[in-house]
């Protein structure tokens, strides 16, 4: 279960990336019915850290407070700096123990100096991914994703990416539900899917907020409607071919494949918190029947509905 969460302080931090996991994990939210973490800021050395920013952050804590640590958080920092050999035993020791390790952007950089990610998937910000692919040959780097999870595990692109890895994480162990009051708090998506491109090349339409925003809440509304192209075109008073087009430059997916990850989203909700039988929760979240449902859990999450809900069963009565 993810309960105590580490974020290692490491000298020439990026403020923003540290701040996102401190967001994250660091707030409490259970007034909202939220998830509950015993959330600590480390580092090798305590006292002032001075960030990439030029100002210094006083951390108290030392390592060892990370030492039975759930997640321990890796975020961007310089990326030539040395890894302090303490930070290294660390993330091995929590990594040989089956502790969740997760880094953002450049962080990775520390993983891999550290041994974690040799023979692994991985990512990190796309300026820097030819440096890691070149640095680290024996590390498969894929430069055009948001994140991936390869085993115990996680490695964000930048800046933004580190939400979309921290919720996915959330949604993994503590399931749909507390991801989904995290989000909502923080005023973000409930989650991207992490094999969604880093960067959109298409420039985005101005009247994007006003053209897609109520589609899309009309879509959510209609999950389990069949739902076409033409008929949203028509909603958003567009042509079929602008409106995918725009779709995509706005979202960064296709219209069928934002509709499919939704309804994943929510047949995993289902799973977690109805009793409704498999074909019941495929017709609620708009995929028809459970063998297409179960085609789609297969495709994305490497599952089985069934297989989903008996997991979430016992992580909850964990």
């Amino acid at each position: 279960m993810l309960h105590k969460v580490a974020l290692i302080a490491i000298p020439g931090v990026a403020p923003f990336e540290f701040g996102t996991v401190c967001e994250v994990f660091g707030i409490d939210r259970t007034d909202h019915g939220g998830p509950e973490f015993d959330f600590t800021i480390v580092t090798a050395e305590p006292g002032p850290v001075r960030t990439s920013l030029g100002y210094d952050m006083m951390i108290s804590a030392g390592l060892d407070q990370a030492a039975d640590a759930d997640l321990i958080a890796v975020p961007a920092h310089e990326i030539d700096a040395d890894v302090h050999p303490e930070v290294v035993r660390l993330l091995q020791e929590a990594s040989a123990r089956g502790a969740w390790i997760l880094s953002i952007c450049s962080g990775a950089f520390t993983l891999a100096k550290s041994g974690l990610l040799s023979g692994r998937r991985a990512t990190t910000h796309w300026m820097h991914a030819d440096r890691l692919a070149r640095d680290f040959p024996d590390i498969e780097v894929d430069p055009d994703v948001l994140f991936v999870e390869d085993g115990t595990i996680i490695t964000g692109a930048g800046t933004a990416s580190g939400i979309d890895a921290c919720l996915h994480l959330i949604r993994l162990e503590l399931g749909a539900s507390a991801a989904n009051v995290v989000a909502r708090r923080m005023v973000v998506p409930p989650q991207r899917s992490g094999g969604q491109s880093q960067y959109i090349a298409t420039p985005i339409p101005e009247c994007r907020s006003d053209s897609f925003a109520e589609v899309t809440a009309w879509m959510l509304e209609n999950l389990d409607q069949e739902l076409t192209v033409d008929e949203l075109a028509r909603k958003a008073l567009m042509s079929p071919r602008t409106f995918a087009r725009r779709f995509k430059a706005d979202t960064g997916a296709t219209p069928g494949a934002w509709l499919n990850r939704q309804r994943l989203l929510r047949a995993q909700q289902l799973l977690e918190e109805s009793t409704l039988a498999l074909d019941g929760v495929a017709a609620e979240s708009g995929f028809g029947t459970a063998a297409v449902m179960r085609h789609h859990f297969s495709k994305t999450l490497n599952t089985t509905p069934a297989a989903y809900r008996r997991a979430f069963t016992l992580r909850a009565t964990a």
